[in-house]
């Protein structure tokens, strides 16, 4: 054989194709992944039987587990279906807030009413999808604390203490971003109802004169 001659290289055999998803894991992990989805499965279908037993008429099971129920939907899970009933809402209710802060320079402030409300409204306004957080939070927050105090804004019980905090605590979040030098103190909140306006049509007369109802200041 001549010397230059050389044997033909060995083709190379090419890897085999990576099988995709969990499939292609190595054994830890795909117990891991299976595991981790069960969890989620579990999570939801749990968290759909609690709503469900919340919205669904009185019926044996909800009344045995009421308590456990009414733990897990309120307050952030609270289904509300007024908005499907004969007679619908015929005003309107902005959520505002004020806040007393101590600035970096030790001063201390009491800032101008902030429309919380109108900030959800702009947000929401030209949305082809809008947050429920935008939508719905705010205003079930202040549902949630009319329906759990009395006229004196003393709460009933539990539920009222828990919505205090509830909605305490969002209006925190709202406005910390603007105040970041310096301390919120406390913060005061307070609600202004507008009576919707008759259409031009009807012959009805409406005051729409805004109402306030300020409830106390509440450490933070």
């Amino acid at each position: 054989m001549d010397s230059n001659e050389r044997e033909p290289a060995e083709e190379a055999v090419p890897p085999a194709p990576r099988v995709p998803g969990i499939a292609g894991l190595s054994t830890p992990y795909r117990v891991l992944a299976a595991l981790a989805l069960g969890a989620v499965a579990v999570a939801a279908c749990t968290h759909l039987a609690l709503v469900f037993l919340h919205v669904a008429p009185p019926n044996t099971v909800g009344k045995r587990h009421a308590e456990t129920v009414d733990g897990w939907v309120y307050p952030e899970f609270e289904q509300n279906w007024k908005l499907f009933a004969p007679n619908p809402l015929q005003q309107n209710i902005a959520v505002e807030v004020r806040a007393q802060v101590r600035t970096a320079g030790d001063e201390l402030v009491t800032t101008d009413w902030r429309d919380l409300s109108a900030e959800d409204a702009e947000a929401i306004r030209h949305s082809l999808l809008p947050s429920h957080t935008e939508q719905n939070e705010l205003r079930r927050a202040w549902d949630f604390f009319t329906g759990s105090h009395d006229e004196d804004d003393k709460p009933n019980g539990e539920r009222g203490e828990l919505s205090e905090r509830y909605l305490q605590r969002i209006a925190v979040a709202r406005i910390a971003r603007d105040h970041e030098g310096g301390r919120i103190l406390r913060i005061q909140l307070r609600s202004a109802t507008t009576a919707v306006a008759a259409p031009k049509w009807s012959d009805e007369t409406t005051d729409t004169r805004t109402d306030y109802r300020e409830l106390p200041w509440w450490t933070v």
